[in-house]
C-alpha cells in the first residue's frame, strides 16, 4: 500500500508526500508523466507510486548526505538512468550530476516550476534547501531536515549560529510557503513546545488538528510558515515569551537569540 497525501496542496501540479521508514517522508512533484523526486531515503515506495501513475522520473532533489535521504538513488538511477540528480555541492552525494550552491536557480518547464537553492547549514555542515512555486506561483519548501513543523534539525555537523542563521533564511520566505519536511514528527514536538510556550493559541489549536490527523493516519505535513512562525520556538528566539521560557530552563540570563537557540535545542534533545 502507498501512503500519499490524500490531495495536492498546490494548483496545477501534483504533490504527494510517500511514507519511508518509521517516519520519513519522500516527496514526489509531477505534472503530466513527468514527477520530481526529493530525498528518497529508499527506492520502492516511489516505484510504487511512479509504476502506479505510469510518471516518468525527471530528477530527484537532494537536502542533505544522510542515508535516509540518498538510500534509493542508486536504484532510482538505474531504472530512470535519463534522471537528473541534484545536491549540494558541499556533501558527498551518490550519483550526483550537479552541486549546488545556495544562490543558483533550478527550472523544469515540463512541470512547470521553478526552484530556488538555499544553503541551510546546520543538521548538516552542507544542507540545503529547494524553494519552490507552483505553475500559478504558489510557494513551497523541500527543507529536508532543516525545519520541521515546530521544530528544526539536531546539530551533527554545524554550529548553533549556522542553524539559527539557516532559519532565519527560512523564516524570511513568503508566510504562505508550504512547508514540505521530511519526518513525521509534529506530535512529538508540540509536546516539546507546549511545554516552552503552553499558553500560545496557535501551538494549541495545532495540537487538536495535528491529533485528529494522526488518528486518521493522515500526514500533519505540509505546514505553513505562517503557522509555523506563530507556534515554532525555534523560529522565536526573540519572543519575549520564548526567552524567559528559554532562561528559566537554563537557569541563567540569556542575551542573544543564538544562546536561546542552543537553549531551546539542548532541553528538546533532553526532552
Amino acid at each position: 500500500m502507498i501512503n500519499v497525501l490524500k490531495q495536492s496542496a498546490l494548483t496545477g501540479i501534483q504533490l504527494r508526500a510517500v511514507r519511508a521508514f518509521q517516519d520519513n517522508y519522500i516527496w514526489i512533484l509531477h505534472q503530466g508523466d513527468q514527477a520530481i523526486v526529493v530525498d528518497p531515503g529508499e527506492a520502492n515506495p516511489v516505484l510504487a507510486y511512479l509504476q502506479k501513475h505510469q510518471l516518468n522520473l525527471k530528477a530527484l532533489l537532494i537536502t542533505h548526505h544522510h542515508g535516509d535521504h540518498v538510500g534509493g538513488v542508486q536504484a532510482l538511477k538505474q531504472l530512470y538512468p535519463q534522471c537528473t540528480v541534484y545536491g549540494p555541492a558541499k556533501e558527498k552525494i551518490p550519483l550526483c550530476d550537479h552541486g549546488l550552491n545556495g544562490g543558483q536557480q533550478l527550472s523544469f518547464p515540463d512541470l512547470g516550476v521553478e526552484f530556488q537553492v538555499i544553503d541551510v547549514p546546520g543538521h548538516t555542515a552542507g544542507h540545503i534547501a529547494y524553494f519552490g512555486t507552483s505553475p500559478k506561483n504558489e510557494p513551497f519548501l523541500f527543507c529536508g531536515d532543516t525545519l520541521f513543523s515546530i521544530g528544526c534539525g539536531r546539530l551533527f555537523e554545524g554550529t548553533a549560529a549556522q542553524m539559527l542563521a539557516s532559519l532565519e533564511k527560512l523564516s524570511a520566505l513568503p508566510a504562505d510557503t508550504l512547508v514540505c519536511c521530511a519526518h513525521e514528527y509534529t506530535l512529538s514536538n508540540i509536546r516539546w513546545a507546549l511545554a516552552v510556550d503552553p499558553d500560545n493559541p496557535a501551538l494549541n489549536q495545532y495540537h487538536e488538528q495535528a491529533q485528529q490527523l494522526r488518528q486518521n493516519d493522515e500526514p500533519t505535513v505540509p505546514s505553513t510558515l505562517a503557522l509555523e512562525l506563530k507556534a515554532n520556538p525555534f523560529l522565536r528566539t526573540e519572543s519575549a515569551t520564548i526567552v524567559a521560557s528559554a532562561a528559566q530552563y537554563a537557569q541563567q540570563p540569556l542575551n542573544h537569540p543564538r544562546d536561546v537557540f542552543a537553549t531551546l535545542r539542548e532541553w528538546k534533545n533532553n526532552f
